[in-house]
């Protein structure tokens, strides 16, 4: 999983696996999936072996009667690459241990079951290792079980739970080291989403800064009316990476000519109620412009729509010790809510931990997928 680890950030839309090869109480060979279009885990692992062994050997002649532990079910298709089933059949593994199974539709236990049939011993995990292997592809899987992307909530509210001040104030209400942790997920999600609320508010630039990232995340602005103005920061920082305005289908065309001619690209999706538009459309032609994971940043309104859908699967809060009182900018969540404390949403795998002077308590909305 450490293996796995590395790539973050930089496998998208593929899942982050990682692999070691043993034989006794030795690893002959370690790997990881750096990217499309690179050597699978099982793969890198397999050459790493054969490198650190002596002489000219064939991986059959490393690897015979070992066992590879891989985080990820070995794919058993051809794709970007070869199978990876072929390639431990041909280096004449005895027993692979797999992390989780690939929920992909072309996979989802056919690797396991090809091994099986030539006599190769698998051994899937389960319990607290099978989970945390699950986690550790949240997008991966949900995409592929659901055609949803995984969306996390990240907000920063003060010690007495304000979002902004009644002016809408909100630079800065965390700390600068919690402002270095989102550039960090930042780089390491799909896309980055606001509403034309935050839009209006902040003229964010959504960026990922400071961090190593092959690619910038896009940028997702849910905007019903596809106001968006010319001089907005995502418009000026087109060409650091893609921008996408998703507007109202009743936007009329020349409209979104113009937008299209600023370097921004839109899309449309249904209104829900004649009002906003709708969280599930929205997720979902995201998911099919292959954006699995997605860290929303917007306010307090699209939090609560996406809520109220079943569209988030993890929260983020930080908590900073600034009091600012006031009776506007009250909740990070705007919606129907809970009546009784018996209907809150208790989340799982609950982590504390304290980030400068922030204190960062993050969980999962569901089990992994």
């Amino acid at each position: 999983m450490s293996l796995a680890e590395t790539a973050r950030g930089c496998t998208s839309p593929n899942p982050l696996v990682g692999a070691v090869i043993v034989a006794g109480d030795r690893i002959l060979g370690e790997g990881y999936h750096a990217g499309p279009w690179r050597d699978h885990a099982e793969v890198a692992a397999i050459k790493d072996a054969v490198g650190r062994s002596t002489g000219s050997r064939s991986a059959h002649e490393v690897c015979a009667g070992a066992t590879m532990y891989v985080t990820l079910e070995p794919c058993c298709t051809y794709g970007r690459t070869p199978p990876c089933t072929s390639a431990l059949l041909d280096a004449g593994f005895g027993r692979v241990v797999v992390g989780a199974i690939d929920p992909s539709p072309e996979v989802d236990g056919r690797g396991v079951a090809l091994l099986e049939a030539a006599g190769i011993r698998v051994d899937v995990a389960d319990g607290d290792v099978a989970r945390r292997c699950r986690r550790q592809n949240d997008g991966h899987r949900k995409a592929a079980g659901t055609g949803l992307p995984f969306v996390t909530y990240k907000y920063a509210m003060t010690l007495d739970g304000r979002i902004a001040t009644d002016s809408g104030d909100a630079r800065w209400i965390s700390c600068e080291a919690s402002r270095g942790v989102v550039h960090r997920w930042r780089a390491w999600s799909d896309a980055v989403m606001i509403g034309a609320g935050t839009l209006a508010a902040d003229d964010p630039r959504l960026t990922a800064r400071g961090e190593t990232c092959g690619e910038q995340p896009v940028r997702v602005v849910v905007d019903a009316a596809l106001g968006l103005r010319r001089e907005a920061a995502l418009v000026e920082t087109a060409a650091e990476g893609v921008v996408l305005a998703v507007c109202a289908e009743d936007v009329p065309g020349a409209r979104r000519s113009e937008v299209e001619s600023w370097g921004v690209e839109t899309t449309t999706a249904p209104r829900v109620d004649g009002s906003g538009l709708a969280p599930v459309g929205v997720a979902r032609m995201l998911a099919e412009r292959g954006l699995q994971t997605v860290l929303l940043e917007g306010g307090a309104r699209l939090a609560g729509a996406w809520w109220d859908a079943g569209m988030i699967d993890k929260i983020a809060a930080f908590i900073c010790p600034q009091v600012v009182s006031g009776i506007e900018n009250r909740s990070p969540l705007t919606g129907g809510g809970a009546q009784t404390m018996a209907e809150a949403c208790h989340l799982q795998e609950v982590e504390v931990t304290g980030i400068g002077c922030d204190v960062l308590i993050s969980g999962y909305v569901r089990g992994p997928y």
